[in-house]
């Protein structure tokens, strides 16, 4: 069956869901899922204790295009820390201490997920 650009979205869409649920398990507070300005969309913004996490989620069916942290480049993370910016502003969150984390989601064959949670993926600026 060959995959199409509906099922990637269809597959994106669980594993955000199914990395959500899986740092619940981590002692994280899922605060916002889905965050959207103009420039920047954020898939999950978490806390875990007292830092505020902006974190995105990769999800694979394979490692043909090599591991899911490697398509969150340079020009991904600028638009993520826009968006945090924006997000921390609008909040009046400035005193917080913030973290930019990457969720790696792989699906296995049985219709599951595994997960790798790299906490500080990478620093704003």
């Amino acid at each position: 069956m060959p995959v199409t650009a509906n099922s990637n979205i269809q597959l994106g869409t669980a594993g955000e869901a199914a990395a959500a649920r899986y740092l619940e398990t981590c002692g994280f507070k899922i605060i916002e899922t889905d965050f959207r300005t103009k420039q920047a969309q954020i898939d999950i913004i978490a806390q875990d204790q007292q830092t505020i996490c902006f974190i995105e989620v990769k999800t694979r069916r394979s490692l043909r295009k090599g591991l899911p942290r490697e398509s969150v480049t340079l020009k991904k993370q600028k638009k993520i820390v826009q968006g945090a910016l924006f997000y921390i502003k609008n909040r009046k969150l400035g005193d917080s201490g913030i973290r930019f984390d990457v969720v790696e989601v792989f699906s296995t064959n049985n219709s599951g997920f595994e997960f790798n949670l790299i906490k500080n993926a990478f620093q704003p600026g």
